[in-house]
């Protein structure tokens, strides 16, 4: 049966970029995840679909191209499950798929930081689903750590993934206690700071940054940090997205604000 996808609600002329268009704006808008520009047309295709919002076509598009282009088909398939499925079961099917078709990626391209961080990226969003608690007894969670660490050995400028190494290091401190997340899984009060930290001093335009720090605030500290949780809200909410993934993490910084 085909998939019925929820249309992106904040369809906008400035995220439809031309090939000739999304190749002049390629740098900021990979700035998080240091993904090379394509040389197969068929992979600009995916990733402008990918842009505009258009994830159902973006999934379509990448997983036909193969190669770099599942990179585009998982990102894509991974942001809409987050914000536009609204059916919680549609969502973790979606999620645990990506992750799968992540997993066969990066084991084929084991150089491209992208393929770890996107596994990562969507192991990590189906463990929250399922509840980190069942995601660590699962054994997800040195999945997740290693996927980051293999991301950031390849590629140290990628800040999406410091973002994500920050957050997975405050969720587990958040659920299994400073001593067991130092010790099992190696998560660190203050390492998850100082990637949240140069996540944002390497991608300082991204909504996604600001609001992941100011989660694992809250998570580290409670409600001793909530002020200054709230001005790294108040700072992605004002920010000028570039594309559809950073409209929707916008909305989120304003709708959480409100």
């Amino acid at each position: 049966m085909a998939r019925k996808w929820v249309k992106f609600p904040h369809p906008d002329k400035a995220y439809a970029y031309d090939s000739a268009g999304l190749k002049k704006r390629w740098a900021r808008l990979h700035k998080g995840d240091g993904e090379p520009f394509p040389r197969d047309d068929a992979v600009v295709d995916a990733w402008r679909h990918f842009h505009a919002g258009d994830f159902g076509q973006a999934v379509a598009a990448g997983s036909k191209a193969g190669g770099a282009g599942v990179n585009a088909a998982v990102k894509a398939q991974v942001v809409y499950a987050i914000y536009l499925e609204k059916a919680e079961k549609a969502k973790l099917a979606l999620l645990e798929e990506a992750a799968g078709i992540a997993d066969e990626h990066r084991r084929a391209a084991p150089k491209d930081a992208n393929a770890h961080y996107l596994y990562a990226f969507a192991l990590g969003r189906y463990s929250q689903g399922i509840s980190v608690a069942k995601a660590l007894a699962q054994g997800f969670g040195t999945k997740i750590r290693d996927a980051l660490l293999t991301a950031l050995k390849l590629d140290p400028k990628h800040a999406e993934a410091h973002t994500a190494y920050g957050a997975y290091q405050a969720e587990v401190i958040d659920k299994v206690g400073g001593l067991v997340g130092g010790m099992t899984y190696g998560a660190k009060k203050d390492s998850a700071l100082d990637h949240y930290a140069k996540a944002l001093k390497l991608f300082p335009e991204s909504p996604i940054a600001h609001i992941e720090y100011g989660n694992g605030l809250i998570m580290l500290f409670g409600k001793g940090r909530i002020a200054e949780a709230t001005k790294l809200y108040e700072q992605a909410a004002a920010l000028a997205p570039a594309d559809a993934m950073e409209r929707l993490d916008v909305e989120l910084a304003r709708s959480e604000l409100e």
